[in-house]
């Protein structure tokens, strides 16, 4: 006996609403956050706004999704010791004294209110860069229950460096909350007079790369490009990480891959593809926290686009950059702020050379970073590297941080248009 269900004829309309709405959600999740823009409505940010624009911090906000920003008005930020630090401090140090401020965790003003007077620790994203000690990149909120005030410190013991929540200045639900906080925080253990003292470096990368012996091709091609000026002058920013293929790399490149014949400004973006904008020293890399970072071609091209996935593979640092898979195979110079290691392969992005070009292969080799070591046999995908996964790896994504892969977005939606397609269609029949 065949059964019959009552449809009503609201129900196809009500369905193929809620569709529309959930790809609507979908899209807007993947816009990329523009801190600046957001802040430009608070004319008591705007010198916290500018700090975060000339040190690269509002870039790496680009890329982050369900925060907690601690803002420091204008007015705190000239009393000491606040103004002492952004005074004093090189854009590299003040940087990582920036992403302390940036909590890895969305917390609404209820959620606030909530927090046990115990407290709850906060990964923020100084802790992924690898450069904090310990757990001394996160920070730990603190509620009084008498008076509901909220405090940020280190979760260091006795640490010296705390800041008072003052107000909410803004929250977009479930993607970013904007506290005001009357003071700068110190990570525990940040050497501050260390960052005071520390002479610019002004290198030649050019001449470093001749000194190097195995990287006269790369040296050649920055050099003419005209990119290694700009190379040098974030330099005293941040701080930069350059992967140079050594000339064994660009040998072994195969024939349909003709970096020569690119024209001057897909040139520029492959070069800039092998840089990335903070300074990382061979122990960061190898401990990083957030695989996949973005490069100097994302800032040019997008939030997203151009990034490394870097992990730790067999015992040395793999990039793999979605088409093929190389190994750090050598230090060629480490001073903050650079930082230039030799890569057994040109790094190719697969927004120029597609997904899986004809002949471009990882293959098995030599990797040496002071000592000769076995580098990965096999080329896994990002998703299934090892270590990528799992509590205890660290090399697990933190949460907040996604990479935008435009494709998983367009399949979405192509399937909420099926269904709402059949949804329009039973409804003109009932």
């Amino acid at each position: 006996m065949a059964i019959s269900f009552p449809i009503s004829n609201t129900t196809p309309l009500t369905f193929f609403y809620l569709l529309l709405l959930s790809s609507s959600s979908s899209t807007i999740s993947t816009t990329a956050l523009n801190i600046t823009t957001i802040l430009s409505s608070f004319q008591n940010l705007t010198s916290f706004s500018s700090l975060l624009s000339s040190t690269s911090v509002a870039f790496d906000l680009t890329r982050c999704d369900s925060i907690t920003l601690l803002a420091v008005p204008n007015s705190c930020l000239s009393l000491s010791p606040s103004s002492d630090i952004t005074r004093r401090l090189p854009p590299s140090s003040l940087g990582d004294i920036l992403r302390y401020h940036i909590l890895l965790q969305y917390f609404s003003w209820t959620d606030l209110l909530q927090i046990p007077p115990s407290g709850v620790l906060v990964t923020t994203l100084l802790q992924t860069t690898g450069r904090a000690h310990s757990n001394f990149g996160a920070v730990n909120i603190t509620r009084n229950p008498l008076t509901n005030t909220i405090t940020i410190q280190s979760p260091a013991p006795y640490s010296p460096s705390n800041a008072t929540v003052l107000s909410l200045v803004k929250t977009l639900p479930y993607n970013i909350t904007i506290l005001a906080v009357n003071s700068l925080l110190v990570p525990y253990d940040f050497n501050l007079m260390a960052s005071e003292t520390r002479p610019p470096l002004g290198l030649n990368i050019t001449k470093a790369l001749i000194d190097g012996h195995n990287f006269n091709v790369a040296a050649s091609m920055l050099s003419a490009s005209g990119v290694v000026e700009e190379f040098e002058a974030d330099e005293g920013g941040a701080g930069i990480t350059l992967f140079v293929p050594t000339d064994d790399a660009f040998s072994d490149l195969p024939g349909n891959v003709k970096l020569q014949s690119l024209p001057a400004d897909k040139k520029s973006v492959v070069l800039k593809f092998h840089v990335l904008h903070s300074y990382y020293p061979l122990g960061s890399l190898e401990s990083i926290v957030n695989p996949v970072q973005p490069t100097l071609a994302t800032e040019d091209n997008g939030a997203g686009s151009f990034t490394l996935n870097i992990s730790r593979v067999n015992g040395s640092v793999a990039i793999d950059t979605g088409i093929l898979q190389a190994s750090v195979t050598q230090t060629v110079f480490d001073q903050n702020p650079v930082a230039i290691f030799g890569v057994s392969k040109v790094l190719l992005p697969r927004e120029i050379f597609g997904k899986d070009p004809a002949g471009v292969t990882s293959k098995p080799g030599n990797a040496v970073v002071g000592t000769t070591v076995q580098p990965p046999e096999i080329s896994p995908s990002p998703e299934n590297s090892p270590g990528l996964s799992g509590p205890a790896s660290h090399l697990s994504s933190p949460p907040g941080f996604r990479a935008e892969i435009k494709s998983d977005g367009e399949n979405y939606r192509v399937q909420s248009c099926i269904v709402a397609l059949c949804c329009i269609g039973l409804y003109l029949v009932l």
